[in-house]
């Protein structure tokens, strides 16, 4: 019993500091080595349910904090087999978030399509008056955007906005439903005035940076950028410009946040190249070669990508052809005229 009490506040220990600020998740990876070294061997010498479940809890957290997504997978996986195998407790443990941290990793390992049908085959598990039926279909969301399956993304939020339980959700948690709604009206817009008038009320809104959108901060700048570069809005977009400036100054100094720093300079760049598109992906090139090779940042450092930076990107030069298309096409009715 002492030996599980321990195991106890270790555990209980690692989730009061995983709702802390970064910098405080920071520090507790220094400390996880040692941490989860305890918790397997009195896992060993006790072998109950309960020592079982820190150690795999325990192992979840700091994987999924440094972004050892693939070592996620195998965790799962693992657990997955021994449950098939009656070797853990069917009574005590919910397989449900197993199969969560499952679908997650596969997700943040940019393994989409792998995952995407994972999540098809676990959401049947999850009840729709639950509040993690709302946890679950979020990562199911983001899996069918990372797989560019944008028609299933547009159903999915249908379902959630039809639950009956969506205005019941925490407001953080409805705004951040609200983001994935704008990015999937930006990149599959669909033709309804309301929905086009709702997705240019909220992107031109929603605060540039708020700490209660932690880990949103970048999603929400980057599709602002988006939405005024498309409107061809130049003093909305060198005011977004200047917001992407100074918050990677402030907040995306270390080096986990590679990605992120890749990206704003494939937009800065769209800036100083006059919106050329040809010129842009050509000296964007060296910088979108480093952003496939970057691995992506663990919860411990981290921003959402909504859609992955390499398809905004694309979208980003689209959108550039499409500008450069419209202003021949002005210059030559003007030609036409005279």
């Amino acid at each position: 019993m002492a030996l599980e009490d321990e195991a106890e506040q270790l555990y209980t220990d690692i989730k009061l500091t995983l709702n802390h600020k970064v910098k405080d998740r920071k520090l507790l990876l220094k400390k996880m080595p040692e941490v989860i070294n305890r918790l397997d061997a009195i896992d060993k010498m006790v072998d109950s349910y309960n020592t079982f479940y820190y150690l795999y809890s325990a192992k979840i957290s700091k994987e999924e904090l440094v972004g050892n997504y693939a070592e996620l997978i195998q965790i799962t996986a693992q657990t997955d087999r021994d449950w098939n195998q009656d070797k853990i407790n069917k009574k005590r443990f919910d397989k449900r978030f197993n199969n969560y941290m499952s679908v997650y990793a596969h997700l943040q390992c940019r393994q989409a399509k792998t995952g995407l049908a994972l999540a098809e085959e676990y959401f049947k598990d999850f009840h729709y008056s639950s509040g993690n039926w709302f946890y679950f279909l979020e990562t199911y969301l983001l899996l069918a955007l990372h797989a560019r399956q944008y028609g299933q993304g547009v159903e999915l939020l249908q379902q959630a906005r039809k639950n009956p339980y969506y205005r019941k959700q925490r407001a953080a948690a409805q705004q951040r439903w609200e983001l994935y709604e704008a990015y999937v009206q930006f990149v599959r817009p669909e033709p309804s005035p309301l929905k086009m008038r709702h997705f240019a009320q909220f992107v031109q809104t929603v605060p540039d940076y708020s700490r209660d959108k932690q880990g949103y901060n970048v999603a929400i700048l980057i599709l602002q950028f988006l939405y005024f570069l498309q409107r061809r809005d130049i003093e909305g977009l060198l005011a977004r410009l200047e917001g992407l400036r100074k918050y990677e100054q402030r907040h995306l100094r270390d080096p986990a946040t590679l990605r992120s720093q890749l990206f704003f300079r494939l937009l800065l760049m769209t800036v100083k190249e006059n919106f050329a598109s040809d010129a842009c992906e050509k000296k964007g090139q060296p910088l979108l070669e480093r952003l496939r090779a970057a691995p992506l940042p663990g919860q411990a450092y981290g921003e959402i990508e909504i859609i992955p930076y390499e398809d905004l990107w694309d979208l980003t030069l689209g959108i550039l052809r499409q500008l450069a298309a419209e202003d021949l096409a002005a210059e030559q009715t003007a030609r036409n005229r005279v």
